[in-house]
């Protein structure tokens, strides 16, 4: 009798164990279809420039690592296009003793019409 028992209980946990799967994925599949889902929002030119630079490397949107964040570059620069002309220059060229003893590196590869859409970017984050 407790053999039987024991071998029942071990079939039960077995399948219980293996069979919840299928339900699952069924009911998983019927959700991700669902339409109620919020859209991703796109990501401004200049942004995905940024992303897909090495600028996060050394700067974050809000917080200073190597360099400064975005947002204070944006506090101390008015959005004009002297100022845009003057932080691409600074992309493309690199920089250095503005804020601090490191280095901007240059990034010659970067076009200057790409250079001013991150700078507007960049701009654009002034609180």
């Amino acid at each position: 009798m407790k053999k039987t028992l024991l071998f029942l209980s071990a079939i039960t946990l077995f399948l219980a164990a293996c069979g919840g799967s299928s339900s699952e994925t069924s009911s998983s599949s019927s959700t991700t279809s669902t339409p109620t889902e919020a859209p991703k929002t796109a990501m401004e030119p200049g942004q995905l420039l940024i992303a897909k630079s090495d600028c996060v490397g050394c700067h974050h949107k809000e917080n200073k690592l190597i360099g400064p964040s975005y947002q204070d570059i944006a506090a101390k620069y008015p959005a004009t296009e002297e100022n845009i002309s003057l932080l691409a220059g600074k992309i493309i060229k690199g920089g250095k003793g503005v804020w601090g003893p490191v280095p901007m590196t240059p990034h010659s590869k970067i076009t200057d019409a790409d250079a001013k859409l991150m700078t507007k970017y960049i701009l654009s984050l002034k609180k």
